[in-house]
C-alpha cells in the first residue's frame, strides 16, 4: 500500500430496493470507519424512463444520522417525525435517528416524467450523548451551503467545517463532508483540521500526491499534511471529502448502528413486531427484517 493510504477501498455493488443498486465502500473489511462516517453508498448516475423512478421502502435506523447529497435528480423524503422534504442537486438532506426513526426515499409521485439521479448517502454515528435522542430532520439548500471557487476547483462544505468554514447543518460530532469539483487538470491540496479523513472518487480517477485512486474507490489518508488531489482527465471530476473525529467502537447490522450488540438486538426485534413509529404519507408497505437479523 503506497504511504499517503491506510487503505483504498474499492466499491461493492450492493441493491437497495427494486430499482438501485449502489456502489459501497463503508463498512469494509479493510476500515469499518474514517472519524464518525460508518457507511458511504454512490448511487447512479441512473437513467429512469418516464413512469420509472427509486422507490426505497418505509426502512428503520437507529443509533446513526443518514446524510443525503444529490448531485443530479430529485427525490422525496418522507420520515416518521412527519418531515416531508425534496432534495435537489447540491442539498443535504440530514436525518438524525436516534433511539428510532423510520424513513422513504422515492422519485416524485405521482407523476414521473422519468429523470437521470446521481446522489451519495452516508451514515454517521453518533457520539454517545447523542445515541438516543429523539428523530428529527433537516435540510440545507444549495444557497446555504458555503462554497468558494478559485483556479479551476469549486469547494461545498456541505456538512460539518473545512479550512476554517462551517456548513449550517448541525452535527453531533467535529467531521467533514465536502465536495470537491475539478476542471481538467486542476489540483487542490487538502486542508489540515481532522484527525481521520477519507477521498472519495465519486465522478472518475483522480491522483492523490502522485497515487492513482480508482473510480468509485475511497483512499483513506494515512496521517496529516495536505496532500494534492489532481484530476489527470480532460473531464470536470468530483471527488468527496469525508472525516472527522472519531466517535468509539460502533456495531452495525442492517440498517443500524449502536455502541453494544444488545441495542442492535432490541431494535431488530421492534421493527419485526411493528413497535417503531410509521411515515405519514407512505404507511402501505415497508422494508421487512432480514432472515439473518431474527433469532
Amino acid at each position: 500500500m503506497p504511504r499517503r493510504f491506510d487503505a483504498v477501498i474499492a466499491a461493492r455493488d450492493r441493491s437497495i430496493g427494486p430499482s438501485a443498486t449502489v456502489k459501497r465502500t463503508l463498512p469494509s473489511g479493510r476500515r469499518r470507519m474514517v472519524g464518525p462516517f460508518i457507511f458511504s453508498d454512490q448511487l447512479g448516475p441512473l437513467v429512469y424512463e418516464p413512469g420509472e423512478g427509486m422507490d426505497v421502502r418505509p426502512h428503520p435506523h437507529v443509533g446513526l444520522a443518514t446524510v443525503t447529497l444529490t448531485f443530479r435528480g430529485t427525490i422525496v423524503h418522507r420520515d416518521s417525525t412527519g418531515a416531508e422534504q425534496t432534495i435537489r442537486p447540491g442539498e443535504v438532506n440530514w436525518m438524525t435517528a436516534g433511539h428510532g426513526i423510520v424513513h422513504s426515499e422515492r422519485s416524485p409521485l405521482p407523476d414521473r416524467p422519468g429523470d437521470t439521479v446521481e446522489l451519495l448517502q452516508t451514515w454517521v454515528a453518533l457520539p454517545d450523548e447523542a445515541e438516543h435522542v429523539e428523530g428529527a430532520f433537516e435540510h440545507a439548500g444549495h444557497g446555504d451551503l458555503p462554497t468558494h471557487t478559485a483556479d479551476g476547483v469549486t469547494t461545498t462544505v456541505m456538512v460539518g467545517d473545512y479550512d476554517g468554514v462551517a456548513s449550517p447543518v448541525a452535527v453531533a460530532s467535529p467531521m467533514l463532508l465536502v465536495a470537491v469539483d475539478l476542471e481538467p487538470g486542476a489540483t487542490h491540496a487538502l486542508a489540515e483540521g481532522h484527525p481521520e479523513r477519507g477521498v472519495l472518487a465519486h465522478t472518475g480517477d483522480v491522483v492523490v500526491d502522485g497515487i492513482d485512486l480508482p473510480h468509485h474507490s475511497l483512499g483513506v489518508l494515512d496521517g496529516g499534511g495536505t496532500p494534492t488531489i489532481t484530476n489527470p482527465s480532460d473531464e470536470p471530476r468530483r471527488v468527496v471529502l469525508l472525516g472527522g473525529a472519531p466517535v468509539g467502537e460502533r456495531h452495525i447490522a442492517w440498517n443500524f448502528v449502536a455502541s453494544t450488540r444488545e441495542r442492535l438486538r432490541e431494535a431488530a426485534r421492534d421493527w419485526d413486531e411493528h413497535r417503531f413509529p410509521t411515515v405519514p404519507g407512505d404507511d402501505d408497505e415497508r422494508e421487512e427484517l432480514p432472515d439473518s437479523m431474527r433469532g
